[in-house]
Protein backbone atom coordinates (compact mmCIF):
# COMPACT_ATOMS: atom_id res chain seq x y z
CA UNK A 1 0.00 0.00 0.00
CA UNK A 2 0.97 3.46 -0.83
CA UNK A 3 1.58 5.70 1.95
CA UNK A 4 -1.72 7.83 3.39
CA UNK A 5 -3.56 3.94 2.39
CA UNK A 6 -5.31 1.60 4.42
CA UNK A 7 -6.67 -2.00 3.81
CA UNK A 8 -10.69 -1.82 4.03
CA UNK A 9 -11.83 -2.67 7.07
CA UNK A 10 -15.48 -3.86 7.59
CA UNK A 11 -16.67 -1.33 10.06
CA UNK A 12 -17.63 -3.13 13.46
CA UNK A 13 -21.51 -2.59 14.71
CA UNK A 14 -22.21 -0.59 17.80
CA UNK A 15 -23.28 -4.04 19.17
CA UNK A 16 -19.56 -5.17 18.30
CA UNK A 17 -18.26 -1.76 19.27
CA UNK A 18 -20.03 -1.83 23.16
CA UNK A 19 -18.99 -6.01 23.23
CA UNK A 20 -15.41 -4.62 22.91
CA UNK A 21 -15.54 -1.89 25.66
CA UNK A 22 -17.30 -3.33 27.85
CA UNK A 23 -15.34 -6.70 27.00
CA UNK A 24 -12.10 -5.01 28.12
CA UNK A 25 -13.34 -3.21 31.22
CA UNK A 26 -14.72 -6.87 32.64
CA UNK A 27 -11.47 -8.13 31.96
CA UNK A 28 -9.28 -5.35 33.63
CA UNK A 29 -9.43 -5.89 36.47
CA UNK A 30 -7.95 -1.87 37.50
CA UNK A 31 -11.28 -0.58 35.91
CA UNK A 32 -14.06 -0.19 38.36
CA UNK A 33 -17.06 1.04 36.11
CA UNK A 34 -17.72 2.46 32.34
CA UNK A 35 -20.09 5.36 31.58
CA UNK A 36 -20.63 6.92 28.48
CA UNK A 37 -22.12 10.46 27.78
CA UNK A 38 -22.04 12.29 24.39
CA UNK A 39 -24.43 12.24 21.40
CA UNK A 40 -25.07 8.24 21.62
CA UNK A 41 -26.73 8.78 25.14
CA UNK A 42 -28.77 12.27 23.84
CA UNK A 43 -31.72 10.86 22.46
CA UNK A 44 -32.74 13.67 20.59
CA UNK A 45 -29.90 13.53 18.13
CA UNK A 46 -30.19 11.46 15.20
CA UNK A 47 -28.31 8.50 14.84
CA UNK A 48 -25.67 7.91 12.25
CA UNK A 49 -22.14 6.10 11.50
CA UNK A 50 -20.05 9.28 12.19
CA UNK A 51 -21.41 9.36 16.28
CA UNK A 52 -18.47 8.53 18.52
CA UNK A 53 -18.20 6.46 21.70
CA UNK A 54 -17.71 8.52 24.66
CA UNK A 55 -16.32 6.61 27.03
CA UNK A 56 -15.03 6.80 30.38
CA UNK A 57 -13.38 4.54 32.44
CA UNK A 58 -13.62 4.66 36.30
CA UNK A 59 -9.88 3.31 37.40
CA UNK A 60 -8.48 2.64 40.47
CA UNK A 61 -5.72 5.25 39.63
CA UNK A 62 -4.45 6.63 35.89
CA UNK A 63 -0.81 5.92 36.00
CA UNK A 64 -0.75 2.65 34.93
CA UNK A 65 -2.77 3.38 31.71
CA UNK A 66 -1.02 6.21 31.02
CA UNK A 67 2.62 4.45 31.76
CA UNK A 68 1.90 1.86 29.29
CA UNK A 69 -0.52 2.84 26.56
CA UNK A 70 0.05 -0.35 24.78
CA UNK A 71 -3.55 -1.77 26.28
CA UNK A 72 -5.28 0.63 23.96
CA UNK A 73 -4.31 -1.61 21.27
CA UNK A 74 -6.92 -4.68 22.21
CA UNK A 75 -9.47 -2.35 20.71
CA UNK A 76 -8.28 -2.28 16.79
CA UNK A 77 -6.17 -0.72 14.22
CA UNK A 78 -5.92 2.76 14.31
CA UNK A 79 -5.56 5.55 11.48
CA UNK A 80 -4.55 7.79 14.24
CA UNK A 81 -4.77 9.41 17.35
CA UNK A 82 -4.59 12.58 19.69
CA UNK A 83 -3.87 12.54 23.12
CA UNK A 84 -4.77 16.09 24.14
CA UNK A 85 -3.24 16.05 27.48
CA UNK A 86 -0.21 15.32 26.25
CA UNK A 87 -0.48 18.78 23.84
CA UNK A 88 -1.73 20.47 26.32
CA UNK A 89 1.30 19.69 28.57
CA UNK A 90 4.09 20.22 25.90
CA UNK A 91 1.83 23.48 25.28
CA UNK A 92 2.67 24.66 29.08
CA UNK A 93 -1.11 24.61 29.93
CA UNK A 94 -1.76 23.17 33.24
CA UNK A 95 -2.64 19.46 33.11
CA UNK A 96 -3.57 17.10 36.15
CA UNK A 97 -2.49 13.52 34.44
CA UNK A 98 -3.96 11.86 37.56
CA UNK A 99 -7.41 13.67 37.11
CA UNK A 100 -8.21 12.73 33.71
CA UNK A 101 -6.32 11.42 30.94
CA UNK A 102 -7.72 10.54 27.14
CA UNK A 103 -7.04 9.12 23.95
CA UNK A 104 -9.11 10.38 20.81
CA UNK A 105 -8.88 7.47 18.49
CA UNK A 106 -9.87 7.40 14.86
CA UNK A 107 -9.73 3.27 13.74
CA UNK A 108 -9.03 1.85 10.62
CA UNK A 109 -12.82 0.31 9.89
CA UNK A 110 -13.99 4.05 10.84
CA UNK A 111 -15.31 4.16 13.81
CA UNK A 112 -13.77 6.56 16.75
CA UNK A 113 -13.58 6.24 20.45
CA UNK A 114 -12.86 9.16 22.17
CA UNK A 115 -11.76 7.39 26.18
CA UNK A 116 -10.67 8.73 29.14
CA UNK A 117 -9.23 7.29 32.31
CA UNK A 118 -10.14 8.91 35.95
CA UNK A 119 -10.23 7.99 39.53
CA UNK A 120 -13.22 7.02 41.47
CA UNK A 121 -12.31 10.60 43.53
CA UNK A 122 -12.65 12.11 40.28
CA UNK A 123 -14.70 11.30 38.50
CA UNK A 124 -17.43 13.74 36.66
CA UNK A 125 -20.60 11.42 36.40
CA UNK A 126 -22.69 14.14 38.13
CA UNK A 127 -21.55 16.99 36.39
CA UNK A 128 -23.46 16.24 32.85
CA UNK A 129 -26.83 15.59 32.39
CA UNK A 130 -25.59 13.24 29.65
CA UNK A 131 -24.12 10.25 30.90
CA UNK A 132 -25.16 6.35 31.05
CA UNK A 133 -23.50 4.16 33.54
CA UNK A 134 -22.64 1.05 31.04
CA UNK A 135 -21.18 -1.07 33.89
CA UNK A 136 -20.31 -1.02 37.84
CA UNK A 137 -18.72 -3.81 39.23
CA UNK A 138 -19.05 -3.02 42.93
CA UNK A 139 -21.64 -0.54 43.00
CA UNK A 140 -19.48 2.47 43.27
CA UNK A 141 -21.08 4.82 41.11
CA UNK A 142 -23.82 7.16 42.40
CA UNK A 143 -27.55 6.90 41.17
CA UNK A 144 -27.78 9.19 38.17
CA UNK A 145 -31.07 10.03 35.89
CA UNK A 146 -31.57 8.64 32.54
CA UNK A 147 -29.72 10.91 30.22
CA UNK A 148 -31.52 14.10 29.18
CA UNK A 149 -29.87 17.06 27.11
CA UNK A 150 -31.97 19.54 29.61
CA UNK A 151 -28.33 21.46 29.73
CA UNK A 152 -27.51 22.27 26.42
CA UNK A 153 -31.40 23.22 25.73
CA UNK A 154 -31.93 27.15 24.23
CA UNK A 155 -32.22 29.28 27.79
CA UNK A 156 -34.67 32.11 27.17
CA UNK A 157 -32.32 35.12 27.09
CA UNK A 158 -32.44 38.20 29.87
CA UNK A 159 -33.25 41.81 28.15
CA UNK A 160 -29.71 42.89 28.72
CA UNK A 161 -28.48 39.66 26.86
CA UNK A 162 -30.74 40.19 24.12
CA UNK A 163 -29.52 43.90 23.64
CA UNK A 164 -25.81 43.34 23.81
CA UNK A 165 -26.57 40.60 20.72
CA UNK A 166 -28.35 42.99 18.64
CA UNK A 167 -25.40 45.27 19.37
CA UNK A 168 -22.38 43.05 18.99
CA UNK A 169 -24.06 41.93 15.58
CA UNK A 170 -24.47 45.42 14.00
CA UNK A 171 -21.16 47.04 15.70
CA UNK A 172 -19.06 43.71 14.37
CA UNK A 173 -20.48 44.22 10.81
CA UNK A 174 -18.37 47.74 10.87
CA UNK A 175 -15.01 45.00 10.72
CA UNK A 176 -17.20 43.17 7.89
CA UNK A 177 -17.54 46.38 5.91
CA UNK A 178 -13.87 47.74 5.60
CA UNK A 179 -12.17 44.23 5.12
CA UNK A 180 -14.32 43.69 2.52
CA UNK A 181 -13.51 47.30 0.86
CA UNK A 182 -10.22 46.45 1.38
CA UNK A 183 -10.44 42.82 -0.26
CA UNK A 184 -8.67 41.19 3.12
CA UNK A 185 -10.81 38.17 2.60
CA UNK A 186 -9.32 35.34 5.91
CA UNK A 187 -10.35 38.96 7.81
CA UNK A 188 -13.60 39.09 6.18
CA UNK A 189 -14.31 35.29 7.13
CA UNK A 190 -13.28 35.47 10.71
CA UNK A 191 -15.63 38.34 11.41
CA UNK A 192 -18.06 36.95 9.80
CA UNK A 193 -17.69 34.04 12.40
CA UNK A 194 -18.41 36.15 15.02
CA UNK A 195 -21.21 37.94 13.83
CA UNK A 196 -22.86 34.40 12.93
CA UNK A 197 -22.12 33.65 15.81
CA UNK A 198 -24.83 36.51 17.11
CA UNK A 199 -27.23 35.23 14.20
CA UNK A 200 -27.01 31.90 15.51
CA UNK A 201 -28.19 33.31 19.31
CA UNK A 202 -31.14 35.05 17.56
CA UNK A 203 -32.11 32.28 15.60
CA UNK A 204 -32.15 30.20 18.50
CA UNK A 205 -34.20 32.27 20.74
CA UNK A 206 -36.56 32.26 17.96
CA UNK A 207 -36.97 28.69 18.23
CA UNK A 208 -36.73 28.64 21.85
CA UNK A 209 -40.10 31.08 21.72
CA UNK A 210 -41.52 28.51 19.34
CA UNK A 211 -40.80 25.88 21.70
CA UNK A 212 -40.83 27.10 25.16
CA UNK A 213 -37.04 26.97 25.28
CA UNK A 214 -37.41 22.99 25.53
CA UNK A 215 -35.04 22.26 22.65
CA UNK A 216 -31.73 22.12 21.61
CA UNK A 217 -30.14 23.15 18.74
CA UNK A 218 -27.11 21.83 18.48
CA UNK A 219 -23.08 22.92 18.33
CA UNK A 220 -23.03 25.88 15.63
CA UNK A 221 -27.10 25.58 15.38
CA UNK A 222 -26.58 22.38 13.21
CA UNK A 223 -30.46 21.42 14.22
CA UNK A 224 -31.92 25.07 13.68
CA UNK A 225 -33.42 23.35 9.99
CA UNK A 226 -35.71 21.27 12.44
CA UNK A 227 -37.52 24.49 13.76
CA UNK A 228 -36.96 27.42 11.61
CA UNK A 229 -39.62 28.44 8.33
CA UNK A 230 -37.47 26.63 5.77
CA UNK A 231 -37.01 30.23 3.73
CA UNK A 232 -35.14 31.33 6.88
CA UNK A 233 -33.10 27.93 7.02
CA UNK A 234 -32.05 28.71 3.64
CA UNK A 235 -31.41 32.48 4.09
CA UNK A 236 -29.00 31.05 6.86
CA UNK A 237 -27.18 28.27 4.39
CA UNK A 238 -26.85 31.60 2.48
CA UNK A 239 -24.70 33.42 4.82
CA UNK A 240 -22.10 31.09 4.06
CA UNK A 241 -20.18 32.74 1.25
CA UNK A 242 -17.38 31.70 -1.07
CA UNK A 243 -14.41 33.48 -1.25
CA UNK A 244 -15.25 35.89 -3.72
CA UNK A 245 -15.67 39.61 -2.62
CA UNK A 246 -18.81 40.31 -4.47
CA UNK A 247 -20.67 36.89 -3.89
CA UNK A 248 -19.58 37.55 0.37
CA UNK A 249 -21.45 41.48 -0.16
CA UNK A 250 -24.69 39.26 -1.08
CA UNK A 251 -24.38 36.96 1.95
CA UNK A 252 -23.82 39.83 4.25
CA UNK A 253 -26.75 41.63 3.32
CA UNK A 254 -29.05 38.11 3.25
CA UNK A 255 -27.64 37.99 6.92
CA UNK A 256 -28.95 41.39 7.93
CA UNK A 257 -32.56 40.83 6.54
CA UNK A 258 -32.13 37.84 8.60
CA UNK A 259 -30.98 39.02 11.57
CA UNK A 260 -33.27 41.93 11.73
CA UNK A 261 -36.78 40.25 11.02
CA UNK A 262 -35.74 37.71 13.42
CA UNK A 263 -34.58 40.46 16.69
CA UNK A 264 -38.01 42.11 15.83
CA UNK A 265 -39.99 39.02 16.47
CA UNK A 266 -38.13 38.53 19.57
CA UNK A 267 -38.89 41.87 20.57
CA UNK A 268 -42.26 41.52 19.90
CA UNK A 269 -42.37 37.63 21.79
CA UNK A 270 -40.50 38.71 24.50
CA UNK A 271 -41.48 42.46 25.13
CA UNK A 272 -37.88 43.77 24.99
CA UNK A 273 -36.69 46.62 22.96
CA UNK A 274 -35.06 45.95 19.71
CA UNK A 275 -32.40 48.98 18.77
CA UNK A 276 -33.40 50.68 15.46
CA UNK A 277 -31.01 53.22 15.31
CA UNK A 278 -28.44 51.03 15.79
CA UNK A 279 -29.66 48.38 13.38
CA UNK A 280 -30.45 51.40 10.91
CA UNK A 281 -26.95 52.68 11.09
CA UNK A 282 -24.87 49.67 10.86
CA UNK A 283 -26.89 48.41 7.68
CA UNK A 284 -26.46 51.46 6.33
CA UNK A 285 -23.42 52.13 6.59
CA UNK A 286 -22.74 48.50 5.06
CA UNK A 287 -24.45 49.93 1.97
CA UNK A 288 -22.65 52.79 2.11
CA UNK A 289 -18.96 51.32 2.15
CA UNK A 290 -20.04 48.72 -0.61
CA UNK A 291 -20.58 50.96 -3.16
CA UNK A 292 -17.61 53.36 -2.19
CA UNK A 293 -15.08 53.53 -5.25
CA UNK A 294 -11.66 52.24 -4.25
CA UNK A 295 -10.41 55.34 -4.74
CA UNK A 296 -12.59 57.06 -2.47
CA UNK A 297 -10.87 59.99 -0.24
CA UNK A 298 -13.74 59.78 2.19
CA UNK A 299 -16.18 57.35 4.24
CA UNK A 300 -18.92 59.87 3.32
Amino acid sequence: MRRGETAALKMRTEREMMELILGVAQRDERILAVYMNGSRTNPNVPRDIFQDYDIVYVVKENRPFIEDKSWIDQFGPRLYMQQPDEIDKSLGKPVDFAACYGWLIQFADGNRLDLHVEPLEKTNILEDKLCKILLDKKGILPAILEPTDVDYRVKRPSAAQYEACVNEFWWCLNNVAKGLWREEIPYVQDMLALVRGELIKMLSWRVGCDTDFSVSVGKSGKYLYRWLPKEDWRDFLGTYASGKTEEIWESVMTMCGLFDRTAREIERRLHYSYDIQTAEGGWGHLRQVRQLPKDAEGVY
